[in-house]
């Protein structure tokens, strides 16, 4: 009964992240023949330095729990961009004033915001084929972020973001039905 409760209280917790992710990729490749990485040569992830090596051993983490290899002559490369900007907030109280006189009505509303604008982050992540120059893999993550996070709120973000980057990696391509 209690390993019932951890899965349920740990499904509810991966349902709502906030970290959400589109993927894209090559049908035709075959993705085992990719078993090496480094990064583009001239990767500007847009990130402070510090968060840049954050997101590095994230993704070296997870590459090396997957039986992926970081080499020098590899068999991809993995690009990192970066962007933030504000999203109105949505959320607003509407208030009213409304009445009729005989046949003739009027009514008066405005709509009152509730709480500030979100601060967010999209991180693209690129897979290119070394020896093609052809990308084959992409992800992009949109997730909320605070500027004024404290070192380890950054880096188990940056940790998070890229487990559910990679959670697709390597995509599984369904076989279309034979006629």
């Amino acid at each position: 009964m209690r390993n019932i409760i951890i899965l349920l209280v740990l499904v509810s917790v991966i349902s709502c992240s906030t970290v959400r992710v589109k993927y894209d990729f090559d049908k035709t490749v075959d993705f085992t023949n990719y078993s090496t990485y480094n990064y583009y040569p001239e990767i500007q992830t847009g990130l402070s330095d510090l968060d840049s090596r954050r997101l590095y051993n994230a993704i070296d983490s997870t590459m090396q729990m997957r039986g992926i290899l970081l080499s020098e002559e590899p068999d991809f490369y993995i690009n990192v961009q970066s962007k933030s900007f504000v999203t109105p907030n949505n959320s607003t109280v509407g208030v009213g004033i409304g009445g009729t006189s005989g046949n003739v009505g009027g009514g008066v509303s405005i709509g009152v915001p509730l709480g500030g604008s979100n601060l967010e982050r999209e991180l693209i992540f690129d897979l290119v084929d070394s020896q093609k120059d052809a990308l084959f893999w992409q992800a992009i993550s949109l997730s909320n972020f605070s500027e004024n996070s404290s070192p380890n709120t950054r880096e188990r973000k940056l940790y998070e973001i890229v487990a559910k980057v990679f959670s697709k990696y390597p995509p599984v391509i369904k076989k279309g039905k034979k006629k």
